[in-house]
C-alpha cells in the first residue's frame, strides 16, 4: 500500500508556474462538510487527473473550479491573479470551462447553433449563420470531429455529441478546460479517439483537469494525479509513480488482492434455465444456452455483437422471430418482461438512468414498482411497507444516502446500481441477469457488486452477466460464453478463461465454427 505521506507533487519535468492555483477549498450544505481543504495546482499543457470513489467529492471540485458552486473557504488564482467566480459564466469568460458527463445540448439545433447558444455571431442586427458555421467547422476538425455545422444534434451518433460539447468548450481560447468522465457514455471502440483529442489539447498547451473512474485511461493520459477519499485530498503524485492497482488502493484506503470472491468451482447441476435456438432481428442475431443454479455465466464480445439484443429478445423487450424458452422446468410461450419475472428471470439493464430507474421519483417507489403485488396486495399502497422495504435494502446493499427520499436521480452511480440491483431481486427470482454491473461505477463500488453477484448464485439462483470489461468477466464468471457477428462462437471455462481467449474468439477473422456449441 502507499503511503500518503509520501506525497510528492509535481511531474517528472521542472514544474510550469500554475495556470489555476486553489488553497484550502472547502465545501459546506449546512452542518454537512462534503469538501474540505483541497490544495491543487493546475499547470498549462498538462492532463492533471482526479480520481476517488462516488463521494469522494470529485463534483464538488469541479463545481467550485469552474463557477457552478462558491466555496464556504479558500481561494483561487488564475494565472497569479485572485479570482471568485459567481457563476460558472463568469468562469467560462475567465477562461475555465466544465465539460458535463451529460449531454446538454439542444438536440432540435444545428452543431453551430448549439455550439453558439446565448453567444450568437451578427451583421447588420441578423444572426450570421454563415460566420457560425465556419468557426464551427475549424473547431470541430480541431476535435476530430466528423459532424457538419449544419447537421442537427439529435441526429448524430452519442459519440459525435460528446466531441461537440467539447468543441463548444473549445469555441473560445480556454486557459483551463474540466472533463467529467468523459468517456463514461462512449463505446469502446470511440474511446480512443477522444483520448487522443486529451492529448492534441495537451500539445496546445491547454490545461485539462480530467476526471474518470476508469484507471486505465488516468494511466494512459495523466501527467499527475490527484486523489480525493472522503472529500479530503490524500495527495498529488507524478502519474509515472502509480499503476492502476496503487491507484485503486489510494482511492479506498486498503489492499485490493481480493476484490473478486474466490471462485466458486464448475456448477453440475440440471440447467435452471434453456434457451434453444432464440432468434431476433430474423435471425442476424440468434443463440443457444444454458444456465445453471449456483454459477455465473458471462457473456462478452465486442460492441455490437448483438448480447443485449439477444438478451432483450428472451426478456420480451425486442420482437423474437423463434425458439424455445424453458425456465424452471416450464417452457415460456410469450415472453415478456412481466411474465419472465412471474417465471423466475429478471433483468437489470445497461441503461440504468434511462431504462432502469424512475430518475425524478424517491428511492420507494423505485424500488417497489416493479413487485408491487409482493409488497403492496391491497389495492392501496401501503406506504410503511414500503419504507420497511426501502430501510432494509439500504441496508442490505449499502446504499449510502442522507434520507431515504432522495431521488434516484440524485444517488451517485453506484447507489444507483445497487438499488437497481435491489429493484430486481424484490421478485426473489432463481435467474439475474445483469447487463454491464459495473459501468460507471468506482473501484470501491465494484467490488461490493461483485460480492453481492456472489452472494446470490451461493444460495442456488444463477447470474447471466453481460460485460464488456474484461477482467470482471474473467474474474466472475464459471463459464464465458464469446459472441461475435450476433452468434455464440466459443464457450470457456476452467483455465481457458483468460482475456486473450475471449478478445481472439471476440474479435477473430475465421467464422468461428471451430468454436461454436451449444453452451
Amino acid at each position: 500500500m502507499i503511503d500518503p505521506a509520501t506525497d510528492t507533487a509535481g511531474g517528472p519535468t521542472a514544474p510550469q508556474p500554475p495556470v489555476l492555483l486553489a488553497r484550502g477549498l472547502s465545501k459546506a450544505y449546512g452542518a454537512i462538510t462534503v469538501l474540505s481543504e483541497v490544495t491543487l495546482d493546475i499547470r498549462a499543457g498538462e492532463v492533471h487527473a482526479i480520481i476517488g470513489e462516488n463521494g469522494a467529492g470529485k463534483s464538488t471540485l469541479m463545481k467550485l473550479l469552474s463557477g457552478h458552486a462558491e466555496p464556504t473557504e479558500g481561494t483561487m488564482a488564475l494565472a497569479g491573479a485572485q479570482v471568485k467566480f459567481a457563476d460558472a459564466v463568469q468562469a467560462e469568460d475567465a477562461g475555465i470551462v466544465l465539460v458535463h458527463q451529460e449531454i446538454l445540448l439542444a438536440p432540435d439545433l444545428t452543431v453551430a447553433q448549439n455550439l453558439f447558444l446565448g453567444r450568437e455571431l451578427s451583421r447588420f442586427f441578423a444572426v450570421d449563420d454563415r460566420r457560425m458555421n465556419r468557426r464551427t467547422a475549424d473547431v470541430l476538425a480541431r476535435v476530430g470531429s466528423t459532424a457538419r455545422p449544419t447537421t442537427i444534434v439529435g441526429d448524430l451518433p452519442l459519440a459525435q455529441r460528446q466531441l461537440v460539447q467539447i468543441a463548444r468548450a473549445l469555441l473560445d481560447d480556454r486557459k483551463v478546460i474540466i472533463l467529467d468522465e468523459p468517456t463514461a457514455m462512449l463505446a469502446n471502440d470511440e474511446v480512443g479517439a477522444l483520448l487522443d483529442i486529451v492529448r492534441n489539447l495537451r500539445a496546445q498547451g491547454v490545461a485539462v483537469l480530467y476526471i474518470s473512474h476508469r484507471l486505465e485511461e488516468v494511466e494512459a493520459l495523466a501527467d499527475r494525479v490527484t486523489v480525493l477519499r472522503d472529500g479530503k485530498m490524500i495527495g498529488t503524485w507524478p502519474a509515472a509513480d502509480l499503476d492502476q492497482r496503487q491507484m485503486a488502493e489510494l482511492m479506498v484506503g486498503r489492499e485490493l488482492s481480493m476484490l473478486y470472491p474466490p471462485k466458486r468451482g464448475a456448477a453440475s447441476a440440471e440447467p435452471i434455465l434453456e434457451v434453444e435456438d432464440l432468434s431476433v432481428d430474423h435471425g442476424k442475431i440468434a443463440g443457444s444456452f444454458i444456465a445453471r443454479p449456483g454459477e455465473v455465466l458471462g457473456i462478452g464480445g465486442m460492441i455490437g455483437a448483438g448480447r443485449t439484443e439477444l438478451i432483450e429478445g428472451l426478456m420480451g423487450l425486442r420482437p423474437a422471430q423463434g425458439g424455445t424458452i424453458r425456465l424452471n422446468g416450464t417452457t415460456v410461450v410469450k415472453p415478456s418482461v412481466h411474465t419472465m419475472m412471474d417465471a423466475g428471470l429478471v433483468y437489470l439493464t445497461e441503461d440504468r438512468k434511462g431504462k432502469g430507474l424512475l430518475l425524478n421519483e424517491e428511492m420507494g417507489p423505485n424500488l417497489t414498482l416493479q413487485a408491487l403485488d409482493m409488497i403492496n396486495p391491497g389495492l392501496r399502497l401501503d406506504r410503511r411497507k414500503e419504507t420497511a422495504a426501502l430501510r432494509a435494502v439500504v441496508q442490505e446493499y449499502d446504499i449510502r444516502v442522507r434520507t431515504l427520499s432522495v431521488q434516484a436521480g440524485q444517488l451517485s452511480g453506484g447507489n444507483q446500481q445497487k438499488l437497481l440491483l435491489a429493484k430486481v431481486m424484490q421478485a426473489n427470482p432463481s435467474v439475474v441477469i445483469i447487463d454491464e454491473p459495473t459501468r460507471g461505477i468506482d473501484i470501491g463500488n465494484k467490488g461490493q457488486i461483485y460480492r453481492f453477484i456472489d452472494a446470490l448464485v451461493r444460495t442456488g439462483k444463477a447470474c447471466i452477466m453481460i460485460s464488456s470489461e474484461l477482467p470482471e468477466l474473467v474474474g466472475l464468471s464459471d463459464r464465458v460464453l464469446v459472441m461475435r457477428a450476433g452468434h455464440f462462437v466459443a464457450e470457456l471455462t476452467g483455465a481457458d478463461i483468460t482475456e486473450q481467449n475471449v478478445v481472439y474468439a471476440a474479435a477473430s477473422s475465421g467464422d468461428g465454427t471451430e468454436g461454436r456449441k451449444r453452451a
